[in-house]
């Protein structure tokens, strides 16, 4: 449990899991709105921001609560083991989820978006303790420069150069060499080694926004410095797009940096909203979901599983589902979204029991 903590943030952490459950869970990936979707390659849509807006949250609560064991006297190296076990209980969360879902070692996927979580975590707790933000300031930018130099102008092996298309470029080329167990998309993964070192920056870029916050200048010009960073910070990312294209599945230098904009601007948004005008009736869902995000998203994972497995008939609920509302003469996209809706709502429960008992479990 946990008496104090920043409610803007839960409810930012807390719409963003909503929304991470809801495109991961639509009645029929068949029939699903434009938005809702992942951009196959290059570009960004709604749905593209909800994964580094998470890494950027776990950037900013990294300093939340590691600051103030730092400044009850705590020393660094007596919080390492607590670390390194989050993040291997998150790790192997992870690998079990993606296990269910084959039940083939053979099959087995180590990469996944826990697992990306738990990296990034790991990496990023440890830069906190034992650098100074300065240094971990510079890590971030080495990585995002380094990256883009390495993406772009070294050959993709049996090409003889550089190349950023789907499966043929540096990151799935790495995949194929070094990354264990099956993948994604076959040949190459999105949670991959290389593109990992990006998300880190993303990860560090929540921590930037995180000393911010916990500085001592007063709230409301907080909220003008993540509001501005966030302002600069999107329009660099987009122009830095047009020479290293915005790209989720590489995790582009570019995309962390634009899609950290508009975190910073999200996260400037909630606390004036939250924290300063006291909005909480209307964002209480998030703080909700926020208050237990990766115990929910485990529970949503945990379900998907099992509703894609009940079978009614030779078809799974969510089928069923489907076809109840097109014979009312629903269109199947629009049912689709209606069964992700409920399945948010399904979800909602627990985390509403949790936050009632002011439970917070931390994996």
């Amino acid at each position: 449990m946990q008496n104090e903590r920043l409610i803007s943030l839960d409810a930012f952490r807390g719409f963003t899991i909503a929304a991470m459950i809801l495109v991961n869970n639509p009645g029929s990936w068949d029939h699903v709105f434009a938005p809702l979707l992942h951009k196959e390659w290059n570009g960004v849509t709604p749905t593209d921001l909800i994964f580094p807006f998470f890494i950027f949250i776990v950037g900013v609560s990294i300093v939340l609560a590691y600051s103030k064991r730092i400044t009850a006297g705590v020393p660094p190296r007596k919080m390492v083991n607590k670390i390194v076990s989050r993040f291997l209980k998150i790790f192997l969360l992870g690998v079990l989820l993606n296990f269910l879902y084959v039940m083939n070692l053979s099959e087995l996927r180590i990469a996944g978006v826990l697992q990306r979580i738990a990296i990034v975590f790991l990496v990023c707790s440890l830069l906190y303790l034992f650098t100074s933000w300065r240094t971990q300031m510079i890590t971030g930018v080495v990585i995002l420069m380094g990256y883009w130099l390495a993406m772009m102008l070294i050959p993709t092996p049996g090409y003889g150069k550089p190349m950023l298309e789907p499966g043929i470029n540096l990151a799935a080329w790495f995949d194929t060499k070094f990354l264990p167990g099956s993948m994604w998309e076959g040949s190459w993964d999105p949670e991959g080694i290389l593109s990992t070192f990006p998300s880190i920056a993303t990860g560090i870029a929540g921590m930037m926004a995180g000393v911010l916050i916990t500085g001592k200048l007063e709230q409301e010009r907080k909220i003008l410095w993540l509001f501005t960073a966030g302002f600069l910070a999107t329009i660099v990312g987009h122009a830095w797009g047009w020479v290293f294209p915005l790209n989720k599945n590489l995790w582009t230098s570019s995309y962390v940096v634009f899609t950290g904009g508009l975190a910073y601007m999200t996260l400037a948004a909630s606390i004036f909203i939250v924290d300063i005008m006291g909005r909480k009736r209307f964002t209480k869902i998030g703080i909700v979901f926020g208050a237990n995000a990766i115990t929910i998203y485990v529970f949503a994972g945990l379900m998907t599983w099992f509703f894609y497995s009940l079978k009614i008939g030779n078809q799974s609920l969510n089928l069923h589902f489907l076809n109840l509302c097109t014979g009312i003469s629903l269109s199947a996209k629009f049912a689709s979204l209606i069964y992700a809706l409920l399945y948010v709502a399904f979800c909602y429960i627990p985390a509403w029991l949790l936050y009632r008992k002011r439970i917070f479990i931390k994996l």
